[in-house]
């Protein structure tokens, strides 16, 4: 706990000398990926029907359940015969724990960027059809740039530096605020939307790997087999 601390203060810096609000006391989550009372493997209703595919959406995911997919914190996802690939997601929707991100909550991060492309890692928010803010997304074909977006409001930034690269490790931290969503990465305030979430707002969260179909992005090549992304750390705090 002590190098915790430690290392969210070495990550406070940020744009314009402003340090992040102070980092709530209590820990409400420490995601252990391989806890099913935490979460559920392969459906959410963030996708038609609860899945496994979403095509409307530009993606050759077919969501499985297999833990080597998602438990150990590795999403991976493998090409199948038909042209679609097995992909590994997580959620909080319909788990035991019932867990939901709140109004005030302090997301931390560290992932391990994909490179093959076609690989749509996310780690979001989703609730009875909405509710979605985007901690991050990144397209190894945009190599320098994470998508940073709050769709309850309808801000977003696509936010480009030399150290987000396929391979690159990445520290993230939102603040889901009332008033404003603030984004850090690597330590440093690259986003405050100035729209907020709203004092009632809450939702669940997903992590997962989606693979691209090829309209706004890149599909995977045609040789590829496989691709993956690791989160190493998934924390939130609460006041």
């Amino acid at each position: 706990m002590l190098f915790d601390f430690f290392d969210r203060f070495r990550r406070g810096g940020g744009a314009g000398g402003r340090g992040p609000a102070p980092t709530p006391a209590n820990l409400v989550l420490d995601a252990d990926f391989s806890s099913a009372e935490q979460w559920v493997a392969g459906r959410s209703w963030a996708y038609p029907d609860g899945g496994p595919t979403n095509q409307g959406d530009n993606k050759l995911d077919h969501l499985v359940e297999d833990p080597s997919y998602s438990r150990t914190g590795r999403f991976r996802a493998t090409r199948r015969a038909d042209g679609l690939w097995d992909a590994g997601l997580l959620t909080t929707e319909g788990s035991a724990e019932g867990f939901l991100v709140r109004t005030g909550d302090v997301l931390e991060a560290r992932v391990h960027l994909p490179v093959e492309t076609g690989a749509w890692p996310a780690i979001w928010t989703w609730l009875d059809g909405g509710q979605e803010i985007d901690v991050f997304e990144y397209h190894p074909d945009n190599p320098d740039l994470l998508e940073l977006s709050n769709r309850v409001r309808g801000r977003y930034l696509y936010f480009r530096d030399p150290a987000v690269r396929p391979g690159a490790w990445v520290d993230l931290r939102v603040e889901f605020g009332a008033r404003s969503v603030v984004w850090w990465v690597n330590g440093a305030r690259v986003f405050d939307d100035r729209r907020g979430v709203g004092r009632s707002w809450r939702a669940h969260l997903i992590v997962n790997l989606s693979v691209c179909a090829g309209r706004y992005h890149p599909a995977p090549d045609p040789g590829a087999k496989e691709m993956s992304y690791e989160v190493a750390r998934l924390r939130v705090y609460r006041n």
